[in-house]
């Protein structure tokens, strides 16, 4: 019977040196790192104590990676803060297996989205949809605040007799009372399209 192939055992000295037994060689973080990505699993042992330091080695990674000049940042400040906010919390203890069952499953699904986006759109979206969402986060923000229902019904109360609304940024649109106006029937058939390649995706 095959049987699974033992982590890799990297032991760390009081000079933080990292040695790979299985190299005899000395690694870097960024070795490390490299590894992870390659799908090697390896244990990280104190050489000192004997004690397994594998999750405070790979939280220095991740500290590496979000600091390297020029890398792109994958921990936003929110989430940073409400993880800090979990610690000491009731919920505490349900963290990890939500983090770990939510990552296995976006792992899971990641290849699938990335051929399907790349076979509707071609190669280079994902870039593309990036700068695309950041340089229009506000209009998307201002966009979803109007087709709530809230945000509909104050729209449709600051209408004056003038046939003007009022929108939640203060700005003034013409229309007749009772009547959207013809932005908003335009940004409704963006959304519209939007979803259909949305759904056609989804069938794929």
């Amino acid at each position: 019977m095959p049987t699974e192939k033992p982590p890799i055992v990297i032991k760390k000295y009081a000079n933080r040196r990292l040695y790979h037994t299985g190299t005899s060689t000395y690694v870097t973080l960024e070795d490390l790192a490299q590894m992870v990505k390659a799908g090697e699993d390896f244990v990280v042992y104190d050489a000192k104590t004997g004690d397994e330091i594998t999750r405070s080695v790979l939280t220095q990674i991740i500290f590496e990676q979000e600091n390297k000049e020029g890398g792109q940042n994958l921990l936003p400040v929110t989430f940073l803060r409400q993880l800090i906010r979990f610690y000491g919390d009731s919920m505490q203890s349900l963290v990890p297996s939500y983090l770990e069952v939510s990552m296995n499953n976006f792992a899971r699904e990641q290849q699938k989205l990335r051929d399907q986006i790349a076979q509707a759109f071609g190669p280079g979206t994902f870039q593309a949809l990036d700068d695309h969402v950041r340089a229009n986060m506000t209009f998307f923000s201002e966009a979803m605040r109007m087709f709530t229902p809230f945000a509909a019904r104050r729209a449709a109360a600051e209408m004056n007799g003038a046939g003007e609304v009022r929108m939640p940024d203060g700005k003034a649109v013409e229309g007749r009372p009772g009547e959207p106006p013809a932005d908003i029937d335009a940004l409704k058939t963006q959304m519209a399209e939007m979803q259909a390649k949305l759904d056609a995706l989804s069938r794929k």
